[in-house]
């Protein structure tokens, strides 16, 4: 009982992990491209929410190369990290646009609760299929 609760936690954290350094990145990339142009941002919250999850995706196939098994042996709860680890990756988000909103940083999108679920949940769907 306490391994498969051990190889559970280790599962969640693992995808955790994964999903917030690639949100990380997709975030330097996006403010990157707002230095470029100034007001990049999408205008449509459903085309923002679609966009973000096919970045995901993206990011999803592109760890595949790197890490093409699952980071930690799949537990019998394998499906959970579909809505556990990108609510924490979208927590996680949304407190990183709360402090650089406290120290009056430009935030992007992705920074939120909603756009950070939805990039890790992308990820998290990719590697749940096509990890083997």
């Amino acid at each position: 009982m306490i391994e498969f609760l051990l190889e559970m936690l280790l599962e969640l954290i693992g995808e955790f992990l994964l999903e917030l350094v690639m949100a990380a990145v997709l975030d330097l990339v996006l403010r990157a491209i707002t230095k470029v142009f100034e007001t990049f941002c999408f205008a449509n919250p459903v085309l923002a929410l679609a966009s973000y999850v096919v970045l995901g995706a993206l990011s999803g196939g592109l760890s595949l190369l790197v890490f093409p098994r699952p980071l930690v042996h799949p537990s019998r709860l394998h499906g959970i990290n579909l809505l556990v680890s990108p609510a924490a990756t979208g927590l996680a988000m949304s407190l990183i646009r709360s402090i650089l909103s406290r120290h009056d940083k430009k935030v992007t999108q992705i920074e939120s609760f909603g756009y950070g679920f939805a990039f890790a949940f992308g990820i998290a769907l990719i590697r749940y299929l096509f990890a083997s």
